[in-house]
């Protein structure tokens, strides 16, 4: 049994709330990455963006990156993934990811694991709303370089 924390809604995104549920006695280190929205992409000019997952499975996706953390990393005390969805404006923050470990070389390698696995695994959708109208859907899977992902 861990104390880790998964969620995935409406409701805006706190660091505070985040890092304290990643912070125990026993960690060295805590590692938090704030994916935030740009009011660029690619150039462009961004007015706001909506996010769609599919709960139950980006939820067990969550779980399954903490429990390959542990494999890999098996210090790691706590995992916490928070991802919202619906209409998110510029600057809001968009998916927070921590992880408490002894150390801090373990605290950031997996914390980018959680993160890039997150972005290729978990069935969650980003529709890009542009200053001149048009729009485009964009898997966050398909975030292949720094100019594409949220």
């Amino acid at each position: 049994m861990t104390d880790d924390n998964f969620t995935l809604g409406f409701a805006p995104l706190s660091l505070e709330q985040v890092y304290e549920q990643a912070a125990t006695a026993a960690n060295g280190a805590v590692v938090v990455m704030s994916g935030t929205v740009r009011s660029h992409t690619q150039g462009r000019p961004v007015r706001y963006l909506e996010y769609q997952a599919y709960a139950p499975m980006a939820l067990v996706v969550f779980q399954d990156i903490a429990a390959e953390i542990r494999q890999q990393w098996p210090a790691t005390n706590r995992v916490v993934i928070h991802h919202r969805t619906g209409r998110l404006h510029i600057g809001e923050i968009s998916v927070l990811v921590a992880v408490g470990c002894p150390h801090r070389g373990e605290a950031f390698a997996a914390c980018q694991y959680a993160i890039d696995n997150l972005k290729h695994h978990a069935p969650i959708w980003k529709k890009e709303h542009f200053e001149d109208g048009s729009t485009t859907w964009v898997s966050i899977a398909a975030c292949e370089s720094l100019d594409n992902c949220p």
